[in-house]
């Protein structure tokens, strides 16, 4: 049985349409225009026990508002979810249980307390034995590297170690779900890693599923082999990790070092392409590289090649430009 299924999600918010200068402003008063706004428009989709997801989508495209429905804090528009068995906007304390929603941008440990007292608090919210809450509090802080740093006011914390104590404390009730938005947004390359190493591991030992939001594509690349896409409230690709760069991927980057000092002058012709004296990157049509390959081999001595695809970053950006052009060409309704 899916731990998460939406049918048919949409969020449409109706706002006050603003006309410019004194005199609209002034009718505004009087006689409102509204419009309506699709955050969420018709998203489907399934999440098997024990995966880990990633939901990916510029800036305003629903991600957000999609965890939010998800985890019961707002209401859809339209649409069914299925989440641990439960409807989440019903909010049972069942369902709270069994679940964890991880904001990257919202603190839920008090700032002036030490986390270990934040973690206290959690024990009586969530009414957790306290062998059993000392136990798992003692495996997380372990697995975290935080031991020594419980008893340190929250304020004075990194933001890598914040963000560890933020996760422990979403983790002490042992959740089925973890919703993690934008968990290592604003962390150096470091505590990145950290958070996400742990967070494999965790997934590893405990079955944990996951669903994730980030911008940076080392975290989906580390954590997860499936993604969905969102953009502009609409679902646009549901399906592994390698099969975008499949998909939308429709160059290779081919690097090549060639003998002597500088890449050749006429070396253009053969496409777009940068070079640092005699390595020479070039992009290439991916049905084209046999080809150009044996054009290049043809006219000049090359003593070291690869073929690659493209980082997953411009790939992803590619999707989100292919997806506003779909949505540009189909006008959401009035």
């Amino acid at each position: 049985m899916p731990i998460i299924e939406a049918k048919g999600l949409t969020k449409t918010y109706r706002v006050v349409q603003k006309n410019p200068g004194l005199a609209g402003a002034l009718r505004s008063l009087f006689r409102r225009q509204y419009k309506e706004v699709h955050a969420v428009a018709d998203v489907s989709f399934q999440i098997e026990p024990g995966e880990m997801v990633a939901f990916l989508g510029p800036n305003g495209a629903g991600k957000t508002t999609t965890l939010k429905m998800l985890s019961g804090l707002i209401y859809p528009t339209t649409g069914t979810a299925t989440v641990l068995g439960f409807t989440p906007w019903e909010r049972p304390d069942a369902f709270r249980r069994r679940f964890a929603l991880v904001m990257g941008q919202k603190n839920q440990l008090w700032w002036d307390l030490p986390a270990g007292d934040s973690f206290q608090l959690h024990r009586e919210i969530y009414s957790l034995p306290s062998d059993a809450f000392n136990r798992t509090l003692g495996a997380l802080t372990e697995l975290f590297a935080v031991k020594e740093l419980t008893r340190q006011p929250v304020r004075e914390l990194s933001l890598g170690e914040r963000m560890k104590m933020e996760l422990i404390a979403a983790l002490l009730h042992e959740p089925q779900l973890l919703l993690l938005d934008e968990p290592t947004i604003g962390l150096d390359v470091v505590a990145q890693v950290a958070i996400l190493r742990c967070l494999k591991e965790y997934n590893a030992k405990r079955g944990v599923t996951i669903l994730l939001t980030s911008h940076y594509m080392r975290d989906v690349e580390a954590l997860c082999s499936r993604v969905l896409v969102i953009t502009h409230g609409r679902v646009i690709y549901d399906g592994p990790l390698t099969g975008i760069t499949e998909r939308f991927g429709r160059s290779k980057l081919v690097r090549l070092q060639f003998a002597g000092e500088e890449t050749p002058a006429d070396f253009g012709r053969f496409g777009e392409y940068t070079s640092i004296g005699p390595v020479a990157e070039l992009k290439v049509d991916r049905t084209r590289v046999a080809e150009v390959l044996a054009a290049i081999l043809d006219h000049y001595t090359v003593v070291d090649m690869s073929v690659q695809d493209p980082p997953l970053d411009q790939v992803i950006a590619r999707v989100f430009e292919e997806g506003h052009v779909r949505h540009e060409a189909v006008p959401a309704a009035e």
